[in-house]
């Protein structure tokens, strides 16, 4: 069965302010909040599976201290920009 848009919304706003380091909860919920609403299915796909990288690994993407994979670097850049707005 296929999870309802609405809640799969909420699912992953919940994910995105319980990480494992504050620093993540903060930058990936004012993310959330400003983007999930309006996102594509396949943009939700590709954040749901950017939630499941280890917090260290996200951070140091984030912040530009270690190169972003290929696959997420669009999105990072968007998270990016969006928690420094």
């Amino acid at each position: 069965m296929t999870e309802p848009r609405d809640t799969r919304v909420r699912r992953l706003r919940m994910r995105s302010m319980r990480r494992g380091i504050k620093e993540m909860d903060l930058i990936l919920s004012a993310f959330a909040d400003a983007n999930l609403a309006s996102m594509t299915a396949d943009d939700l796909d590709l954040y749901d599976a950017l939630l499941d990288e280890n917090d260290q690994d996200l951070y140091q993407w984030v912040t530009g201290q270690v190169p972003t994979p290929a696959r997420f670097g669009a999105l990072l850049d968007e998270i990016s920009q969006t928690f420094q707005n």
